[in-house]
């Protein structure tokens, strides 16, 4: 009835633990993780990212436009300069860069966006050189305002 004593160096009840050797692979969980965290901040902040010269649009009270494809934008500034997304180019090309861009594919969604201090027959020459190059889908895109009465 008596109990094992203990050993004199030994720990606990005179069981002798092994040691397991040291791992060697790395423990990828934690960088995983962090992938996926970073991924999903990635797909949130990737559409607030795709138009980055600055307009002052102007205000309406029309409805959202939903598609499934990603149009082209091009943006006319309050200079009068015209960007295709975000680079910079001439009116007498932006059919001919649309064009390659799209592949010919004629129905591709195109937003023109102007800034308010802009002249408007300088949105129309845009307009009207992008319906030239043979584009019909063709928006313009406004501010919607902040002040707007819930529906």
């Amino acid at each position: 009835m008596a109990g094992q004593l203990a050993q004199p160096g030994s720990r606990g009840g005179g069981r002798m633990r092994h040691r397991r050797p040291p791992m060697s692979e790395i423990n990828v969980t934690p960088m995983v993780d962090v992938m996926l965290v970073l991924l999903i901040i990635f797909m949130i902040t990737a559409p607030l990212l795709t138009v980055g010269v600055p307009v002052d649009l102007p205000k309406t009270e029309a409805a959202v436009i939903t598609g499934q494809d990603e149009p082209l934008v091009i943006t006319i500034n309050s200079g009068g300069h015209i960007y295709l997304q975000e680079t910079e180019l001439t009116l007498d090309v932006l059919g001919a860069r649309l064009r390659a861009i799209t592949r010919n594919k004629l129905d591709t969604r195109i937003f023109v966006r102007g800034d308010r201090s802009v002249i408007y027959g300088l949105i129309m020459e845009v307009m009207g050189t992008i319906n030239s190059a043979g584009f019909k889908r063709v928006a313009l895109i406004a501010e919607l305002p902040t002040d707007r009465p819930e529906r």
